[in-house]
């Protein structure tokens, strides 16, 4: 820890990634907690069923070590958080690891109201949106500690980066609440449902699917927009050439997923798609707000 301190230029990158990967993939486990249908596989917090073994059945391992996971993401994001203040080689990291330091605390309290409330509505989407703003705060942290911040005032992106920056964590939101409906296994056809099934559940895949569409146009346009204007930085390209990859490939995942009645293994990869997607998103707009890579456009 000291020579971490010592060092804290050198160190922050490294845990500020290390951060956001392990936020990244805590998102994907409790997507799968989601799946499996485990969120209340421990009935109390933070201790599982007055224990702390996982070693109780499967839906109670699944969730305390989901809970693990979260007190390891907890552990980086703080750590990034002290070696920012610390560090005066990348003040930019400063602000944004702090935010997402304090995004966590709340993320850990709704994680423990869930649990009391039973898995009720309001706080898992509570809980699913501090999720994501913990995923972009680290991203952020992560892209401040290895891109240095021009310094301009006025105007930094285009409209585009924070459209599509939207378009995809409501991507993400759309496809996780058919899966809090449970109500994956009930459109098995492409692109409309079958006749039949509950209006609601019509309705709730309708609604994903339009996103579906409406999200590609906007992050294609983006990823087009960076790959041309922006390549000035090494970063881009690659983020930008992922973005449209991942994009694709997550919404083959979900054509598939839909027409074999989302087997559990087709959803996970399809959520952590998606979350894929907002990770990159934010990373590329990131990059281009550090860069003020649109500065030009004023």
């Amino acid at each position: 820890m000291q020579t971490m301190l010592k060092n804290s230029g050198k160190w922050l990158p490294r845990i500020a990634v290390a951060s956001a990967i392990t936020v990244y993939f805590l998102i994907i486990f409790g997507s799968h907690v989601r799946v499996t249908d485990s969120g209340m596989g421990c009935p109390d917090w933070p201790l599982c069923k007055g224990s702390l073994n996982p070693a109780q059945g499967f839906h109670a391992f699944m969730e305390q070590m989901h809970r693990y996971f979260a007190g390891l993401a907890s552990i980086l994001v703080i750590l990034t958080a002290i070696i920012a203040k610390r560090s005066k080689a990348q003040p930019a990291a400063i602000r944004p690891a702090i935010v997402t330091c304090f995004i966590i605390f709340i993320q850990v309290i709704l994680g423990a109201v869930t649990v009391y409330d039973g898995n009720g509505a309001p706080t898992v989407a509570g809980h699913l949106l501090a999720g994501l703003a913990l995923l972009a705060g680290a991203t952020i942290t992560a892209v401040a500690s290895l891109v240095p911040k021009v310094n301009l005032v006025g105007r930094r992106l285009s409209p585009i980066s924070w459209i599509a920056v939207t378009a995809a964590g409501l991507l993400y939101i759309s496809g996780s609440l058919i899966v809090n409906a449970d109500a994956e296994k009930y459109c098995a056809r492409f692109p409309l449902c079958p006749t039949g099934i509950s209006n609601r559940y019509v309705a709730l895949h309708l609604a994903h699917r339009s996103m579906v569409l409406i999200a590609s146009i906007a992050l294609i346009t983006f990823a087009v927009h960076a790959w041309r204007s922006w390549s000035s930085h090494r970063a881009v390209r690659p983020l930008a050439g992922s973005i449209i990859l991942i994009l694709l490939s997550t919404a083959v995942l979900g054509i598939f997923s839909a027409l074999l009645k989302a087997p559990a293994h087709l959803q996970d990869l399809h959520l952590a798609g998606a979350a894929a997607v907002l990770l990159v998103t934010v990373a590329l707009a990131a990059v281009g707000w550090f860069l003020a890579a649109d500065a030009q456009e004023i």
